[in-house]
């Protein structure tokens, strides 16, 4: 049974002529016809058909440790090789600049962020070395294909990602069949805002065409999601795939 709200329409029929004039109507059934009432008069008949609306019509998903996984770890590895500070120290050192956050907003374009990293880690590397080592951090997807398919034959596929315009870059070349299937991509560096920011949910519902509430929204983060159901996305913490399936089954909301 599809999850969603009742909804009823009236018409008339014919007295043992269910399908006279039948039709499909919102994904219900509808009908009228004229038959003969008492005394051989032509009459027709009301009813009334209740069909269940379908909830969700559209379905957002996260992209980091939801779609494809990654272990920042991995990147301050190979970058403690190439730099003077051990790969723990590397994110301390970052944190304070807010470089990394002003990368995944828009607001420094990749030679820039480039240059400013390799100053601050005391860094002599090539830019495409470099690039190769930050995107290092990615190494599989955790989500068939075949779920992403099946969904967006049937709703609308947005991914609302914090991410950067290098980091994208590589997922756009190793994941391209992931990427295929969405019919709109929100991220952070494009529209500026990083979640938890109301304002990337915001142009996540503006992507999905529909009203918040008719949208499903899973992400890693718990404090994400409390983000999306304050804007009034229905959202759950992504925990595996057999988790995922069963929040998607649960609401009605079909692949296969």
């Amino acid at each position: 049974m599809v999850a969603g709200k009742w909804r009823g329409i009236s018409g008339v029929r014919v007295a043992g002529c269910a399908r006279a004039g039948c039709g499909v109507f919102a994904g219900g059934q509808w009908g009228y016809g004229i038959g003969r009432g008492a005394g051989g008069r032509r009459a027709r008949r009301p009813f009334t058909v209740w069909w269940k609306e379908r909830m969700h019509k559209a379905i957002l998903f996260d992209l980091g440790r939801v779609l494809v996984h990654f272990e920042f770890r991995l990147g301050y590895e190979a970058l403690g090789k190439t730099c003077p500070y051990p790969a723990a120290e590397i994110p301390q050192r970052l944190a304070p600049t807010g470089l990394v956050e002003r990368f995944e907003t828009g607001l420094v374009e990749p030679e820039e962020f480039y240059g400013e990293f390799c100053r601050i880690l005391g860094l002599d590397l090539p830019f495409d070395r470099f690039r190769e080592i930050w995107s290092s951090i990615f190494t599989h997807a955790i989500l068939p294909e075949s779920l992403l398919e099946g969904l967006a034959k049937r709703y609308r596929l947005v991914l609302v990602s914090n991410t950067n315009a290098l980091h994208f870059a590589m997922i756009r070349e190793w994941y391209p069949n992931l990427l295929r299937h969405f019919h709109a991509l929100v991220l952070s560096y494009e529209v500026r805002a990083m979640k938890p920011r109301a304002e990337i949910f915001e142009a996540a519902v503006r992507a999905a065409g529909c009203a918040a509430g008719e949208c499903f929204y899973t992400d890693d983060i718990a404090q994400y999601v409390e983000a999306a159901r304050a804007r009034g996305i229905d959202a759950v913490v992504f925990e595996g795939r057999e988790q995922i399936e069963r929040d998607l089954r649960a609401r009605g909301i079909e692949w296969e």
